[in-house]
């Protein structure tokens, strides 16, 4: 019997009709990404390149002059320093404090007895939960000359310096170690629970240590949990700014101004919106180039 042309047709419309079917569910998210993520972004990349202002004449009609704010980026004194802080903090208190502290805890309550692993977890978690403006609220409050800390260090006759004009950036890692580390802890607890128990088991019984079972067994097995975690976290702590804000606004003499911050006050503190955009233009860039290295990573990570 001769094979007509429909029939011949139907085979190869049917898998692109599924495929097209199976796409409409995430339509939505698409949608909802373009309108309140891309959009925004190209926003400040067009306002960048203008001369918005928050008032007067430029704010009602910005007019284009092209590169200007990226030209004046490179002679801002405040850049550089912005920008080393901005490093310093998202390695402090992202890469190495809310990661390496999220995995201890984690492996610390896998081997804790079950009601001290529920406390140590609530506790951890709780910090997570609360709104931001309240836990930057109560870092200040901790870490403020009159603060919880400065109480206790003076109880044990020790020293009471003032931790946020001292030592501003120590204070805020100190409260963004505090704040983050339980979404490393349940990353790390979720991908712990799934290392096979036999594999430690015949690391243990050739004879390996608690520290080699851990370098050489868990931790390659976690590879890509641990890339993954790190990706989010990282770019979580580049955009943190209440947190900074509340604690010292910036200062004192911009000794915490990170990009945020600095996008910010540009913005709305001198009225030079397309000066802070340009700035947070930088941020997304930075921040585009660190999702990528850990894409690749993940990536790289995979069987």
């Amino acid at each position: 019997m001769a094979t007509t042309t429909s029939q011949l047709r139907r085979p190869l419309g049917r898998p692109l009709l599924r495929r097209r079917v199976r796409l409409l569910p995430v339509l939505p998210a698409v949608l909802l990404l373009l309108v309140f993520l891309a959009g925004p972004v190209l926003w400040a990349f067009h306002a960048s390149f203008t001369n918005a202002a928050l008032t007067g004449r430029n704010a009602r009609s910005p007019g284009w002059i092209g590169l200007e704010n990226y030209q004046r980026l490179f002679t801002d004194p405040v850049l550089p320093l912005s920008l080393a802080l901005t490093v310093i903090f998202v390695a402090g208190s992202a890469i190495v404090g809310q990661n390496l502290l999220g995995l201890a805890i984690a492996i610390l309550m896998r081997r804790a007895r079950r009601p001290v692993a529920a406390v140590v977890g609530t506790a951890v978690v709780a910090a997570w939960v609360l709104p931001e403006i309240v836990a930057a609220f109560a870092a200040y409050a901790y870490f403020s000359r009159d603060g919880t800390l400065n109480r206790i260090l003076g109880g044990l006759g020790l020293g009471q310096p003032d931790w946020l004009y001292s030592f501003p950036m120590v204070a805020i890692m100190l409260a963004n170690i505090w704040r983050g580390t339980a979404f490393s802890m349940l990353v790390y607890r979720a991908a712990l629970d799934d290392v096979p128990g036999e594999v430690t088991e015949a690391a243990l019984m050739d004879g390996a240590s608690g520290w080699q079972r851990l370098a050489y067994v868990t931790i390659p097995m976690i590879r890509g949990s641990i890339t993954t975690n790190l990706m989010l976290i990282t770019l979580q702590t580049l955009a943190v700014f209440t947190l900074i804000w509340v604690m010292t606004a910036g200062g004192p003499a911009n000794a915490s101004t990170t990009l945020p911050v600095l996008a910010y006050q540009e913005a709305f503190k001198f009225g030079d919106i397309g000066y802070g955009t340009a700035v947070a233009s930088v941020l997304i860039l930075i921040g585009l180039v660190f999702g990528a290295v850990y894409v690749r990573l993940l990536r790289e990570s995979k069987p």
